[in-house]
């Protein structure tokens, strides 16, 4: 799992203070969501258009390496 490393920075601060894991506090945080999530009422789903377009990767792109693709990404336009 990747985290913004504010956030990160602000979990690990707050669990230092309340004496607890940076795990503990964010599985807290994901079940208080997930409650959240439950005590909604439910959307009726949208029908979402299909692309038909043809295209695909990129050459040099890996989406199973999530370090070289946030590498990639990061590369100005035109490298």
């Amino acid at each position: 799992m990747r985290l913004d490393e504010g956030l990160l920075r602000a979990v690990k601060q707050y669990a230092a203070g309340a004496d607890r894991t940076v795990t503990s506090v964010l599985e807290e945080a994901l079940r208080r969501l997930l409650a959240d999530v439950d005590r909604q009422p439910s959307r009726p789903r949208s029908a979402l258009p299909v692309s038909t377009a043809g295209g695909g990767l990129l050459p040099g792109v890996d989406l199973d390496d999530s370090a070289a693709l946030a590498e990639l990404m990061d590369e100005p336009a035109g490298r």
